[in-house]
């Protein structure tokens, strides 16, 4: 048994608060691979051992969770999502699986019908490479679509990407965008060919038109949010999330974890153009407690692949006139090395979305010219997403100790349809998984919720199988960059944890660390990896307590 716990005093006989045993536990530590059973004392691991082992530490108090030969595993760390957004999309449209532009609308009509008057519609996710395709392509939606029943309310639904967003009239009317407006740096708006009025779809920075003019929740509806947030992550085995998102909410977390309603570790992420906010007052990466830690910041390179934003050397294929677009954090040229090397002398740890093979090679080329201008240290740049590489550049993240913080689901999702917007060639380096560990790279695996599902059994499946969500890759899209079942869940809670500079305190089931565990329906490292997406979660277990069990839901 391996152990760490107070030693009792002669009258006294340790006793555990919680105890999982008849497990088949995989602990991901090395130095103990596997065991049958787990002790937990306060919000950390005791003890790590065989059933006899842990029920001699049990006690008349101690909860006992009969796994019934159930793996567990250390809870799920997702290392990239929008944890606010994700628990207001949990209340709003759901437009993910719309099947056609009229299904898009009705849904949308369906709402709107029961919101009172003058609410906003956002959220929705749609994706319109599920519709029927015209000439060769899946067209956008247009305001036309739904004018006629939002004529006293604004809509602003985004595609499931985030980096572009459908407006009605009456939103574009309250943001002032006309045929006169300007496409803004690093943004487009989509225009009809034949007569130039915009047809409501805004494309990365130039969604921030109708965003200015909206109306900011109230706290009380953010702490809702976050509220439903922490309950859903709970219900897939998320104990810890990094958050894209947050920013200036995060009071917002700090208010839940102060009423005991907060069941996820939080690290949240600023913009990065606002590292001077926190660079300050000398705050540095990772700063906080077990709960809730800043420090973190987000940058953006450029847009992404559904909507033809992502960055890349050569043309789309199915849009050659364009290349994607740089992000407006781009600009002007030069600013985003300005503000990398600026965060870096802070102390702060930095994360660049970058997409398109252009955008990645852009930002690796700044971490290392940063990195041979401070010198070395423990610095732990991040790219987040690393979807499209050029096979020259993949052995970059090795060497250069840069973490590929990367979402496993996109490749089912996007790979449907990749391949029209980049041809076979530059699709043999997508979501490159196991290049990149061969090279040497960190994985650190999320979900990008509310991009695709929070699910990370979805993200396993995904990156053991690479079967797209069309079931027509049945051998997987890109076979060759599949990664096994232990290299994926080692991406979800090791790899994670060394992301957010927390691999001492979590990430592996060892006495000493923080006491988050999950216990999943079927043994995944023993079913067929096809059979992956069909497991579920039976019971969380978050800071040595249970915060969620499947039975009693």
């Amino acid at each position: 048994m391996s152990a760490f716990f107070p030693q009792p005093n002669d009258a006294q006989k340790f006793e555990a608060d919680l105890v999982v045993v008849n497990a088949n536990v995989r602990t991901m530590d090395a130095r103990r691979p596997v065991a049958e059973a787990v002790a937990v004392f306060g919000n950390r691991i005791a003890a790590v051992g065989t059933n006899e082992e842990i029920r001699r530490l049990a006690g008349a108090h101690t909860r006992v969770v009969d796994a019934r030969g159930a793996l567990v595993l250390p809870g799920f760390n997702d290392s990239h999502v929008h944890f606010l957004s994700g628990g207001f999309q949990l209340s709003s449209v759901d437009l993910r699986d719309a099947a056609t532009p009229q299904e898009f609308a009705e849904r949308i009509r369906r709402f709107a019908e029961k919101l009172p008057k003058g609410r906003w519609i956002t959220g929705g996710d749609w994706d319109h490479e599920r519709w029927p395709n015209v000439n060769g392509s899946a067209p956008l939606p247009a305001k036309e679509l739904i004018d006629a029943f939002t004529p006293d309310r604004a809509v602003f639904v985004n595609r499931l990407d985030g980096h572009m967003a459908l407006a009605n009239s009456y939103a574009l009317e309250l943001a002032g965008v006309t045929r006169d407006t300007p496409d803004p740096p690093g943004g487009l708006i989509v225009r009809d060919a034949k007569t130039g009025e915009p047809t409501g779809v805004l494309k990365d920075a130039a969604q921030s038109f109708v965003w200015k003019v909206f109306p900011e929740p109230s706290f009380d509806e953010k702490l809702e949010a976050a509220r439903a947030a922490t309950g859903h992550a709970a219900s897939h085995g998320v104990t810890s999330v990094q958050d894209m998102s947050a920013g200036n909410d995060v009071g917002v977390y700090q208010a839940l974890l102060d009423r005991g309603e907060l069941k996820t570790r939080i690290y949240g992420a600023s913009p990065l153009p606002d590292w001077e906010r926190l660079g300050r007052v000398g705050i540095l990466r990772a700063f906080g407690g077990d709960m809730l830690r800043i420090g973190a910041l987000k940058g953006f390179s450029d847009g992404s692949l559904g909507s033809t934003t992502a960055l890349f050397f050569e043309p789309y294929n199915d849009a050659p006139t364009t290349r994607g677009l740089p992000a407006d954090e781009m600009f002007p040229e030069g600013v985003m090395l300005k503000r990398v090397k600026a965060a870096d002398a802070a102390g702060l740890q930095v994360m660049i979305h970058a997409i398109g093979d252009k955008a990645n090679d852009t930002i690796l080329s700044i971490y290392e010219q940063v990195a041979r201008e401070h010198g070395e240290r423990d610095r732990r740049f991040r790219i987040e997403h690393a979807q499209h590489l050029r096979p020259q550049d993949i052995a970059r993240f090795g060497r250069d100790h840069i973490v590929a913080s990367m979402q496993p689901y996109h490749c089912i999702d996007d790979g449907r349809w990749a391949e029209k917007r980049i041809g076979h060639e530059r699709a043999k380096t997508t979501y490159a998984f196991r290049s990149l560990l061969d090279t040497g790279a960190v994985l650190a695996f999320g979900s990008d919720w509310t991009v695709a599902p929070l699910d990370p059994v979805l993200g396993i499946y995904a990156a053991t199988t690479r079967r797209t969500l069309d079931d027509k890759n049945p051998g997987g899209w890109v076979p060759e960059q599949k990664i096994t079942v232990e290299e994926a869940v080692r991406a979800y809670t090791v790899g994670s944890a060394y992301a957010e500079f927390a691999e001492n305190s979590k990430g592996t089931i060892t006495p000493g660390k923080l006491a988050d565990l999950v216990i999943l329906s079927e043994d995944i490292f023993k079913i067929d990896p096809v059979e992956i997406e069909k497991v579920r979660v039976r019971t969380t277990i978050m800071d040595g307590r249970v915060v969620y069990e499947a039975a009693k839901q």
